[in-house]
């Protein structure tokens, strides 16, 4: 991922999380206009700071990074309750997903 989309791709995770840029900054223990500075290109965070950021937002690194997936909390969520399932339970579901996809590329 190249430095102009990091801006974006935190400024998409911290919206979806439902938090302003100035009470993330706050919580991570920065001055109000952290979070700002850097979704608007000003700076880019220490390595230390993109850890706070993932742990705040709930995301590993690589799911920071992996900008094919709109909600990595909820999926994190979804996979570990998938994992609880006994293999009929996960047939159904995979069978319900794969029709929910098929019939969206309609």
């Amino acid at each position: 991922m190249y430095e102009n989309e990091i801006p974006i791709r935190l400024a998409k995770l911290r919206t979806n999380k439902g938090v302003s840029a100035r009470d993330m900054s706050l919580s991570i223990g920065q001055n109000a206009g952290y979070i700002n500075n850097i979704e608007t290109g000003k700076s880019l965070p220490s390595m230390a700071g993109f850890f706070y950021i993932c742990e705040y937002l709930n995301v590993s690194p690589q799911e920071f990074f992996d900008d094919e997936s709109e909600q990595p909390e909820d999926l994190k969520k979804l996979v570990n309750n998938l994992k609880k399932l006994d293999p009929q339970q996960f047939r159904c579901i995979s069978t319900i997903v794969e029709g929910l996809i098929h019939n969206r590329l309609k």
